[in-house]
């Protein structure tokens, strides 16, 4: 298949792009394949993570890409990106100027946009998505979007709206990923929820299925069903 290179980007900070990343990593860990993750955030909450996975589980190998003053990776990508890479991931800084951000992208890459349920991460989210569209670089490398909704809680007004927004663009919108304090284990434990071996974390399961395939599918159609939140669990 080749290497694969996914993005979790957003321009606005907390919007939950380390515990998207990390979970994905966990995700084709545990498949066999060989992953590398760039974590751009001074903190290095991913490469933290990192540490903390058992050396009994699939290694992940981590790149302090904050280093980079500028954020580029485009003249070191294949020297820090071994030939035997299945997985690339990054996860990206937040607030990141849109062309700086664009010199990261390459042919056919997956790029997921977390946002969570409050006005005004729909908005910042709303223009980041839109300057994104516009952007040359990312239309010349036909790079495909996809959005997701993070930390959601059901029957919220601000569920809804965030809702009604996702579903506004023209772009998938494929899961919505419930507010639990399974992730916040997970990223203690440096594994992800699909690690976590217990029947609390089934719906977990099922909400992160459609990324999955989503970033499994090579061709994406113009519109993907979104899975609805706790349509056959309770929280």
């Amino acid at each position: 298949m080749g290497l694969q290179r996914i993005l979790v980007t957003n321009a606005k900070g907390g919007c939950g792009k380390t515990t998207i990343a990390t979970n994905i990593a966990s995700h084709y860990a545990r498949l066999g394949k060989n992953v590398r993750l760039f974590d751009h955030d001074p903190q290095g909450s991913s490469l933290t993570w990192i540490n903390r996975r058992s050396p009994e589980l699939t290694p992940i190998s981590g790149v302090d890409a904050s280093k980079n003053s500028d954020h580029r990776l485009t003249r070191s990508w294949q020297l820090r990106v071994p030939p035997e890479t299945d997985i690339a991931l990054v996860d990206s800084p937040a607030g990141a100027d849109m062309n700086e951000l664009s010199l990261l992208f390459q042919q056919n890459d997956s790029i997921l946009i977390p946002v969570l349920p409050s006005p005004i991460d729909i908005h910042a989210t709303a223009h980041f998505i839109k300057t994104l569209l516009t952007t040359g670089r990312a239309r010349q490398k036909m790079v495909r979007l996809a959005v997701v909704a993070n930390r959601v809680r059901k029957n919220t007004l601000m569920y809804h709206s965030l809702e009604r927004f996702l579903f506004s663009l023209n772009i998938p919108f494929i899961s919505s990923l419930r507010d639990t304090q399974l992730y916040a284990r997970a990223i203690e434990m440096g594994i992800g929820v699909q690690e976590i071996s217990t029947s609390r974390n089934k719906i977990d399961k099922e909400q992160w299925a459609p990324i999955f395939r989503w970033l499994d599918t090579p061709v994406v159609s113009e519109t993907a069903p979104v899975t609805p939140l706790f349509n056959r669990f309770e929280q």
